[in-house]
Protein backbone atom coordinates (compact mmCIF):
# COMPACT_ATOMS: atom_id res chain seq x y z
CA UNK A 1 0.00 0.00 0.00
CA UNK A 2 1.66 3.13 -1.21
CA UNK A 3 1.71 6.17 1.36
CA UNK A 4 0.65 9.51 -0.31
CA UNK A 5 2.76 11.74 2.21
CA UNK A 6 5.72 10.42 0.72
CA UNK A 7 7.65 13.42 -0.31
CA UNK A 8 8.64 14.08 -3.88
CA UNK A 9 12.20 13.67 -4.62
CA UNK A 10 14.16 16.90 -4.61
CA UNK A 11 15.10 17.95 -8.48
CA UNK A 12 18.74 16.32 -9.30
CA UNK A 13 21.30 19.34 -8.72
CA UNK A 14 22.82 21.01 -11.76
CA UNK A 15 26.60 19.91 -11.82
CA UNK A 16 28.47 23.03 -12.68
CA UNK A 17 32.01 24.14 -13.21
CA UNK A 18 34.14 26.72 -12.83
CA UNK A 19 35.69 26.47 -16.99
CA UNK A 20 37.34 30.08 -16.58
CA UNK A 21 40.56 28.97 -14.98
CA UNK A 22 42.76 31.79 -15.28
CA UNK A 23 45.78 29.07 -16.56
CA UNK A 24 43.00 27.70 -19.00
CA UNK A 25 41.75 31.34 -20.49
CA UNK A 26 45.31 32.46 -21.28
CA UNK A 27 45.10 29.96 -23.36
CA UNK A 28 41.53 30.24 -24.59
CA UNK A 29 41.99 33.54 -25.25
CA UNK A 30 45.25 33.67 -27.37
CA UNK A 31 43.05 30.81 -29.16
CA UNK A 32 40.31 32.98 -29.64
CA UNK A 33 42.27 36.01 -31.09
CA UNK A 34 44.61 33.87 -33.42
CA UNK A 35 40.70 32.64 -35.10
CA UNK A 36 38.82 35.72 -34.85
CA UNK A 37 40.75 39.10 -34.24
CA UNK A 38 41.73 41.35 -37.17
CA UNK A 39 44.24 44.17 -37.43
CA UNK A 40 42.95 45.92 -40.89
CA UNK A 41 39.76 46.02 -38.22
CA UNK A 42 41.95 47.58 -35.69
CA UNK A 43 43.91 49.67 -37.58
CA UNK A 44 40.37 51.49 -38.97
CA UNK A 45 39.08 51.61 -35.90
CA UNK A 46 42.42 53.78 -34.44
CA UNK A 47 41.82 55.95 -37.79
CA UNK A 48 37.85 56.82 -36.50
CA UNK A 49 36.62 54.33 -38.43
CA UNK A 50 37.88 55.14 -41.90
CA UNK A 51 39.86 53.44 -44.57
CA UNK A 52 40.62 55.55 -47.57
CA UNK A 53 43.21 54.31 -50.44
CA UNK A 54 42.68 55.91 -54.10
CA UNK A 55 39.43 56.82 -54.58
CA UNK A 56 38.03 54.02 -52.43
CA UNK A 57 36.73 54.84 -48.90
CA UNK A 58 35.73 52.25 -46.43
CA UNK A 59 33.67 53.81 -43.54
CA UNK A 60 33.01 51.06 -40.61
CA UNK A 61 30.37 52.06 -37.79
CA UNK A 62 31.94 53.02 -34.69
CA UNK A 63 30.07 49.37 -32.82
CA UNK A 64 29.61 46.23 -34.78
CA UNK A 65 30.92 43.17 -34.20
CA UNK A 66 31.19 40.94 -31.38
CA UNK A 67 29.25 42.03 -28.36
CA UNK A 68 30.59 40.94 -24.57
CA UNK A 69 27.92 38.24 -24.29
CA UNK A 70 29.22 36.76 -27.46
CA UNK A 71 32.66 36.42 -26.47
CA UNK A 72 32.22 34.77 -23.38
CA UNK A 73 30.31 32.13 -24.83
CA UNK A 74 32.67 31.61 -27.16
CA UNK A 75 35.44 31.77 -24.65
CA UNK A 76 33.47 29.06 -22.41
CA UNK A 77 33.13 26.55 -24.84
CA UNK A 78 36.62 26.87 -26.15
CA UNK A 79 37.40 26.49 -22.49
CA UNK A 80 34.85 23.67 -22.02
CA UNK A 81 37.11 21.65 -24.22
CA UNK A 82 40.11 22.60 -22.66
CA UNK A 83 39.07 21.57 -18.86
CA UNK A 84 37.47 18.24 -20.46
CA UNK A 85 39.91 17.20 -23.35
CA UNK A 86 38.74 13.81 -23.85
CA UNK A 87 34.77 13.85 -22.91
CA UNK A 88 32.29 14.24 -25.01
CA UNK A 89 30.98 17.15 -25.72
CA UNK A 90 27.41 18.73 -26.67
CA UNK A 91 26.16 22.01 -27.82
CA UNK A 92 21.85 22.74 -27.18
CA UNK A 93 21.79 23.82 -31.08
CA UNK A 94 24.70 26.61 -32.25
CA UNK A 95 26.50 28.71 -29.86
CA UNK A 96 25.40 31.91 -31.70
CA UNK A 97 24.58 32.50 -35.21
CA UNK A 98 27.51 32.68 -36.82
CA UNK A 99 28.24 29.79 -39.73
CA UNK A 100 32.46 30.62 -38.97
CA UNK A 101 31.99 30.57 -35.25
CA UNK A 102 29.99 26.81 -35.15
CA UNK A 103 32.56 25.49 -37.60
CA UNK A 104 35.12 26.14 -35.36
CA UNK A 105 33.38 24.62 -32.31
CA UNK A 106 32.57 21.52 -34.82
CA UNK A 107 36.21 21.37 -35.81
CA UNK A 108 37.04 20.76 -31.79
CA UNK A 109 34.60 18.17 -31.53
CA UNK A 110 31.79 19.96 -29.88
CA UNK A 111 28.52 17.90 -31.63
CA UNK A 112 25.61 20.37 -31.94
CA UNK A 113 21.75 18.90 -30.45
CA UNK A 114 18.83 19.35 -31.97
CA UNK A 115 17.34 22.54 -29.99
CA UNK A 116 13.55 22.32 -31.22
CA UNK A 117 12.57 19.45 -30.07
CA UNK A 118 14.17 17.00 -27.98
CA UNK A 119 15.16 14.21 -29.67
CA UNK A 120 17.01 10.63 -28.89
CA UNK A 121 20.35 12.09 -28.25
CA UNK A 122 18.85 14.12 -25.34
CA UNK A 123 18.09 10.15 -24.19
CA UNK A 124 21.71 8.75 -24.47
CA UNK A 125 23.40 11.41 -22.56
CA UNK A 126 25.46 10.29 -19.52
CA UNK A 127 26.48 12.00 -16.47
CA UNK A 128 30.25 11.90 -18.17
CA UNK A 129 28.89 14.00 -20.76
CA UNK A 130 29.53 17.61 -20.80
CA UNK A 131 26.65 20.06 -22.30
CA UNK A 132 27.05 23.81 -23.13
CA UNK A 133 24.19 25.84 -23.38
CA UNK A 134 24.33 28.47 -25.77
CA UNK A 135 24.53 32.27 -25.68
CA UNK A 136 20.52 32.12 -26.20
CA UNK A 137 19.91 30.47 -23.18
CA UNK A 138 17.72 26.98 -23.80
CA UNK A 139 14.00 26.17 -22.81
CA UNK A 140 13.41 25.23 -19.26
CA UNK A 141 12.46 21.15 -20.55
CA UNK A 142 15.99 21.24 -21.85
CA UNK A 143 17.32 22.10 -18.58
CA UNK A 144 15.38 19.09 -17.40
CA UNK A 145 16.19 17.09 -18.89
CA UNK A 146 20.51 17.61 -18.87
CA UNK A 147 20.12 17.85 -15.37
CA UNK A 148 17.90 14.42 -14.63
CA UNK A 149 21.00 13.23 -16.93
CA UNK A 150 23.47 14.15 -14.74
CA UNK A 151 25.68 16.03 -17.45
CA UNK A 152 27.99 18.79 -16.61
CA UNK A 153 26.72 22.16 -17.51
CA UNK A 154 28.15 25.22 -19.28
CA UNK A 155 26.32 27.89 -19.63
CA UNK A 156 27.05 30.26 -21.41
CA UNK A 157 23.32 32.28 -21.42
CA UNK A 158 23.71 36.24 -21.86
CA UNK A 159 23.01 38.32 -18.74
CA UNK A 160 20.49 40.34 -20.83
CA UNK A 161 18.49 37.64 -21.53
CA UNK A 162 18.45 36.08 -18.24
CA UNK A 163 17.49 39.61 -16.96
CA UNK A 164 14.61 39.19 -19.06
CA UNK A 165 13.71 35.58 -17.70
CA UNK A 166 13.59 37.52 -14.32
CA UNK A 167 10.89 40.44 -15.47
CA UNK A 168 8.80 37.04 -17.18
CA UNK A 169 9.01 34.88 -14.03
CA UNK A 170 7.62 38.03 -12.11
CA UNK A 171 5.12 38.31 -14.28
CA UNK A 172 3.70 34.98 -13.61
CA UNK A 173 4.24 34.79 -10.53
CA UNK A 174 2.18 37.93 -10.01
CA UNK A 175 -0.42 36.78 -12.56
CA UNK A 176 0.14 38.43 -15.74
CA UNK A 177 0.17 37.36 -19.21
CA UNK A 178 3.64 37.75 -20.66
CA UNK A 179 3.51 39.66 -24.41
CA UNK A 180 6.98 38.90 -25.90
CA UNK A 181 8.21 40.90 -28.81
CA UNK A 182 9.91 38.28 -31.08
CA UNK A 183 10.17 35.70 -33.31
CA UNK A 184 8.03 32.63 -31.88
CA UNK A 185 10.33 30.15 -33.47
CA UNK A 186 14.16 31.89 -32.14
CA UNK A 187 16.04 30.18 -29.83
CA UNK A 188 15.91 33.26 -27.51
CA UNK A 189 11.88 33.34 -27.69
CA UNK A 190 10.94 29.40 -26.80
CA UNK A 191 14.07 30.05 -23.81
CA UNK A 192 11.99 32.70 -22.72
CA UNK A 193 8.40 31.92 -23.64
CA UNK A 194 9.25 28.41 -20.85
CA UNK A 195 10.60 30.74 -18.41
CA UNK A 196 6.89 32.95 -18.78
CA UNK A 197 5.16 29.99 -17.46
CA UNK A 198 6.30 30.82 -13.82
CA UNK A 199 8.05 28.34 -11.33
CA UNK A 200 4.61 26.32 -11.06
CA UNK A 201 3.82 26.29 -14.91
CA UNK A 202 0.41 28.26 -14.41
CA UNK A 203 2.00 31.74 -16.33
CA UNK A 204 0.88 32.50 -19.71
CA UNK A 205 2.62 34.17 -22.68
CA UNK A 206 1.57 35.58 -26.07
CA UNK A 207 4.22 36.13 -28.94
CA UNK A 208 3.98 39.04 -31.55
CA UNK A 209 6.19 39.47 -34.40
CA UNK A 210 4.91 42.61 -36.25
CA UNK A 211 3.01 45.74 -35.63
CA UNK A 212 0.29 44.17 -37.44
CA UNK A 213 0.09 41.60 -34.69
CA UNK A 214 0.40 43.80 -32.20
CA UNK A 215 -2.80 45.71 -33.60
CA UNK A 216 -4.63 42.79 -33.85
CA UNK A 217 -4.22 41.88 -30.32
CA UNK A 218 -5.07 45.66 -29.50
CA UNK A 219 -8.49 44.99 -31.27
CA UNK A 220 -9.23 42.52 -29.70
CA UNK A 221 -8.06 44.03 -25.89
CA UNK A 222 -10.98 46.29 -26.81
CA UNK A 223 -13.78 44.25 -27.51
CA UNK A 224 -12.93 43.26 -31.70
CA UNK A 225 -11.83 40.60 -33.28
CA UNK A 226 -12.72 36.98 -33.13
CA UNK A 227 -11.04 34.06 -30.01
CA UNK A 228 -10.79 31.36 -32.60
CA UNK A 229 -8.94 33.98 -35.41
CA UNK A 230 -6.61 34.62 -33.05
CA UNK A 231 -5.96 31.42 -31.77
CA UNK A 232 -4.73 30.50 -34.87
CA UNK A 233 -3.04 34.02 -36.16
CA UNK A 234 -0.96 33.06 -33.62
CA UNK A 235 -1.05 29.27 -33.39
CA UNK A 236 2.45 28.04 -31.92
CA UNK A 237 3.33 31.04 -30.32
CA UNK A 238 1.44 30.79 -27.18
CA UNK A 239 1.59 29.02 -24.12
CA UNK A 240 -0.93 25.62 -23.29
CA UNK A 241 -4.44 27.16 -22.22
CA UNK A 242 -4.01 30.30 -23.36
CA UNK A 243 -6.88 32.14 -23.47
CA UNK A 244 -7.18 35.54 -24.66
CA UNK A 245 -10.54 36.14 -23.06
CA UNK A 246 -9.29 35.26 -19.72
CA UNK A 247 -5.14 36.60 -20.35
CA UNK A 248 -4.98 39.56 -22.31
CA UNK A 249 -6.45 41.24 -19.02
CA UNK A 250 -3.30 41.83 -16.92
CA UNK A 251 -0.34 41.85 -19.32
CA UNK A 252 3.61 42.83 -19.12
CA UNK A 253 5.28 43.28 -22.16
CA UNK A 254 9.10 41.81 -22.83
CA UNK A 255 11.04 41.07 -25.49
CA UNK A 256 13.82 38.83 -27.38
CA UNK A 257 16.85 41.13 -26.94
CA UNK A 258 18.21 41.57 -30.37
CA UNK A 259 14.80 43.00 -31.77
CA UNK A 260 14.31 46.43 -33.18
CA UNK A 261 14.27 48.94 -30.64
CA UNK A 262 12.20 51.05 -32.41
CA UNK A 263 9.74 48.83 -32.91
CA UNK A 264 9.51 47.08 -29.48
CA UNK A 265 8.89 50.81 -27.90
CA UNK A 266 6.40 50.91 -30.54
CA UNK A 267 4.86 47.18 -29.25
CA UNK A 268 4.79 48.96 -25.87
CA UNK A 269 3.30 52.09 -26.74
CA UNK A 270 -0.02 50.09 -28.86
CA UNK A 271 -0.41 47.88 -26.26
CA UNK A 272 -0.51 50.58 -22.96
CA UNK A 273 -2.78 52.40 -25.26
CA UNK A 274 -4.90 49.90 -25.61
CA UNK A 275 -5.20 48.65 -22.07
CA UNK A 276 -5.64 52.51 -20.89
CA UNK A 277 -8.69 52.22 -23.40
CA UNK A 278 -10.38 49.87 -22.13
CA UNK A 279 -9.83 50.24 -18.81
CA UNK A 280 -11.11 53.87 -18.95
CA UNK A 281 -7.71 55.65 -18.34
CA UNK A 282 -6.19 53.31 -16.38
CA UNK A 283 -2.85 51.36 -16.30
CA UNK A 284 -3.10 49.46 -13.91
CA UNK A 285 -3.19 45.97 -15.54
CA UNK A 286 0.00 46.89 -17.60
CA UNK A 287 3.60 46.44 -16.96
CA UNK A 288 6.47 47.14 -19.43
CA UNK A 289 10.83 47.27 -18.37
CA UNK A 290 13.54 48.12 -21.32
CA UNK A 291 14.77 44.65 -22.04
CA UNK A 292 16.71 45.43 -25.22
CA UNK A 293 20.24 44.26 -25.24
CA UNK A 294 22.31 47.36 -24.57
CA UNK A 295 25.16 45.70 -26.94
CA UNK A 296 21.96 45.86 -29.91
CA UNK A 297 21.24 49.41 -28.90
CA UNK A 298 24.14 50.00 -29.45
CA UNK A 299 24.96 48.80 -33.16
CA UNK A 300 21.64 50.13 -34.22
CA UNK A 301 22.83 53.66 -32.83
CA UNK A 302 25.94 53.68 -34.48
CA UNK A 303 24.77 52.50 -37.83
CA UNK A 304 22.26 55.10 -37.41
CA UNK A 305 25.01 57.62 -37.40
CA UNK A 306 27.17 55.89 -40.06
CA UNK A 307 24.20 56.76 -42.44
CA UNK A 308 24.52 60.19 -41.77
CA UNK A 309 27.54 59.66 -43.65
CA UNK A 310 27.45 59.79 -47.83
CA UNK A 311 27.19 56.38 -48.80
CA UNK A 312 26.91 55.20 -51.98
CA UNK A 313 26.41 51.28 -50.35
CA UNK A 314 25.99 49.31 -47.32
CA UNK A 315 27.69 46.26 -46.63
CA UNK A 316 25.91 44.14 -43.50
CA UNK A 317 28.11 41.34 -42.49
CA UNK A 318 26.88 38.17 -40.10
CA UNK A 319 24.81 35.32 -40.14
CA UNK A 320 21.46 35.20 -42.29
CA UNK A 321 19.61 33.71 -38.88
CA UNK A 322 21.11 36.63 -36.79
CA UNK A 323 17.93 38.41 -35.73
CA UNK A 324 20.35 41.64 -34.55
CA UNK A 325 22.09 41.20 -37.70
CA UNK A 326 18.91 41.10 -39.76
CA UNK A 327 17.30 44.45 -37.99
CA UNK A 328 20.88 46.55 -39.26
CA UNK A 329 19.48 45.36 -42.33
CA UNK A 330 16.23 46.61 -42.16
CA UNK A 331 17.68 50.45 -40.73
CA UNK A 332 20.18 50.62 -43.81
CA UNK A 333 17.22 49.53 -46.01
CA UNK A 334 15.82 52.48 -45.65
CA UNK A 335 18.76 54.96 -46.66
CA UNK A 336 20.95 53.83 -48.46
CA UNK A 337 21.82 50.45 -51.07
CA UNK A 338 22.17 47.84 -48.26
CA UNK A 339 23.49 44.26 -48.77
CA UNK A 340 23.49 41.44 -46.27
CA UNK A 341 26.22 38.88 -46.91
CA UNK A 342 27.78 36.10 -44.98
CA UNK A 343 31.26 36.67 -45.63
CA UNK A 344 33.82 38.06 -48.34
CA UNK A 345 33.07 35.47 -50.81
CA UNK A 346 30.01 36.86 -51.80
CA UNK A 347 31.28 39.47 -53.20
CA UNK A 348 31.99 37.74 -56.32
CA UNK A 349 33.18 40.25 -58.56
CA UNK A 350 32.31 44.06 -59.58
CA UNK A 351 29.21 42.97 -61.34
CA UNK A 352 28.17 40.68 -59.07
CA UNK A 353 26.71 39.89 -55.64
CA UNK A 354 25.15 37.37 -53.54
CA UNK A 355 23.04 38.77 -50.61
CA UNK A 356 20.25 37.22 -48.50
CA UNK A 357 17.08 39.17 -49.86
CA UNK A 358 15.13 40.13 -46.84
CA UNK A 359 11.38 39.90 -48.32
CA UNK A 360 12.06 36.50 -50.12
CA UNK A 361 14.00 35.19 -47.03
CA UNK A 362 16.63 33.54 -49.28
CA UNK A 363 20.01 34.48 -50.66
CA UNK A 364 20.23 35.85 -54.10
CA UNK A 365 22.39 37.31 -56.79
CA UNK A 366 22.39 40.95 -57.52
CA UNK A 367 23.92 41.86 -60.71
CA UNK A 368 25.44 45.48 -61.25
CA UNK A 369 25.15 46.40 -57.70
CA UNK A 370 26.76 49.63 -57.78
CA UNK A 371 27.08 51.39 -60.93
CA UNK A 372 29.87 54.01 -58.82
CA UNK A 373 32.16 50.66 -58.03
CA UNK A 374 32.08 48.69 -61.25
CA UNK A 375 32.88 52.19 -63.40
CA UNK A 376 35.82 52.92 -60.75
CA UNK A 377 34.44 55.71 -59.75
CA UNK A 378 34.94 57.59 -55.76
CA UNK A 379 32.90 55.33 -53.62
CA UNK A 380 32.03 54.95 -50.12
CA UNK A 381 31.25 51.95 -48.76
CA UNK A 382 29.59 51.74 -45.22
CA UNK A 383 30.47 48.22 -43.33
CA UNK A 384 28.92 46.93 -40.55
CA UNK A 385 28.12 43.90 -38.86
CA UNK A 386 26.05 41.85 -36.13
CA UNK A 387 27.10 41.17 -32.50
CA UNK A 388 27.22 37.65 -33.34
CA UNK A 389 29.80 38.54 -36.28
CA UNK A 390 33.84 37.91 -35.86
CA UNK A 391 36.55 40.93 -36.99
CA UNK A 392 38.51 38.58 -38.78
CA UNK A 393 35.11 38.31 -41.66
CA UNK A 394 35.25 41.94 -41.59
CA UNK A 395 38.22 42.34 -42.35
CA UNK A 396 38.38 39.91 -45.14
CA UNK A 397 35.19 41.96 -46.81
CA UNK A 398 37.47 45.06 -46.41
CA UNK A 399 40.11 43.40 -48.31
CA UNK A 400 37.61 41.75 -50.93
CA UNK A 401 36.30 45.69 -51.54
CA UNK A 402 39.83 46.91 -52.55
CA UNK A 403 41.16 43.83 -54.40
CA UNK A 404 38.23 44.68 -56.57
CA UNK A 405 38.95 47.82 -57.29
CA UNK A 406 42.70 46.73 -58.11
CA UNK A 407 44.56 47.09 -54.33
CA UNK A 408 46.11 44.53 -53.20
CA UNK A 409 45.80 43.23 -50.11
CA UNK A 410 49.87 43.76 -48.91
CA UNK A 411 48.46 47.46 -49.68
CA UNK A 412 45.21 47.37 -47.41
CA UNK A 413 47.82 45.66 -44.82
CA UNK A 414 50.79 48.54 -45.23
CA UNK A 415 48.11 51.33 -45.40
Amino acid sequence: MSDSSTPTPPKPKRKRVNVRRPDVMEVVQAEVAEHYRSSVVEKVRQNGGELTIGNTQIKLAQQFGFCYGVERAIDLAYAARRVFPDSRIFLIGEIIHNPEVNRQLSGMGIHSLEWRELTAEYDELTEDDVVIVPAFGAPTEFMEKIDAKGCVVVDTTCGDVMSVWRRVRGYAKAGVTSIIHGKANHEETRATASRALGVNGTGHYLVVLTLADTDYVCDYINGKGDRDELLKRFAGGYSDGFDPDLHLKEVGVANQTTMLKSETEEVQRRLRAAIEKRDGGKVVNFQVFDTICGATQERQDALFDLLDKPLDMLLVVGGYNSSNTTHLVEIGEESVPSFFIRNAECLRSLEELIHFDLKTKSETVRNNYSEKFLNGDAVNIGITAGASCPSNLIEDTIVRLFELRGISRDEVLSA
